[in-house]
């Protein structure tokens, strides 16, 4: 049986990521499909809270399974920035490229040297049902950021983040790779076992 839910994100590129994740035992869509759902403002000041509050907004429009991602990248030596603000570091509008050249800019300003340029990316994805919480889920893979963007394979921050134990930016590995690894993949992975739990009524 194919479990069917709805991401409560617009960003097509998200959403094809955790549909790879998952796999083909579930079917994903994401709010471009439902435009009847209004825009949900991500006003928590914690990834969990901005994930919960966006799972269970949408889950009160629309009644089946919701998961909701919030995600970031944290750099030490910018004191944990963009971490929230990840996806409005520079600016409501700004491209992924906008946002890098800022966060490499503002490391040049510091002059971080290559031994402070430790970070890390963090994924909360919350599950709802009927306005209820039915779970959290958390990913974090540890990193650093490289001196230049590599890689054309991703989205955000991925062509200037360098997973721990390996050279390449996320923008340089493959999609399997990258979604064995990630963040992302972790707290999916962990509530892909909680959805098959509740199917078999565990």
């Amino acid at each position: 049986m194919v479990i069917e839910l709805v991401v409560a994100t617009r960003n097509r590129h998200k959403t094809r990521e955790i549909q790879h994740i998952l796999g083909a035992e579930f079917r994903v869509c994401d709010l471009g499909a439902h435009p009847e759902v209004s825009e949900i403002r991500e006003s928590g000041t914690s990834f969990e809270e901005n994930a919960k509050l966006k799972a269970l907004a949408a889950s009160k429009q629309l009644p089946v399974l919701v998961i909701a991602d919030d995600s970031g990248l944290e750099v030490d030596a910018l004191g944990g920035a963009p971490g929230i603000y990840s996806a409005r570091y520079a600016g409501a509008n700004a491209t992924d490229r906008d946002k890098i050249d800022k966060l490499l800019d503002e490391l040049a300003r510091i002059r971080a040297a290559d031994d402070r340029r430790s970070a890390r990316f963090r994924c909360t994805v919350a599950l709802a049902h009927n306005t209820n919480l039915l779970g959290t889920f958390e990913g974090t893979v540890e990193g650093r950021i490289a001196n230049e963007v590599r890689g054309h394979h991703g989205f955000g921050y991925d062509p200037i983040f360098i997973p721990e134990g390996l050279e390449q930016t996320f923008g340089e590995l493959s999609t399997e790779v990258k979604n064995t690894i990630s963040h992302r993949a972790k707290a999916i992975r962990a509530l892909a076992d909680r959805l098959r739990r509740l199917e078999l009524g565990g």
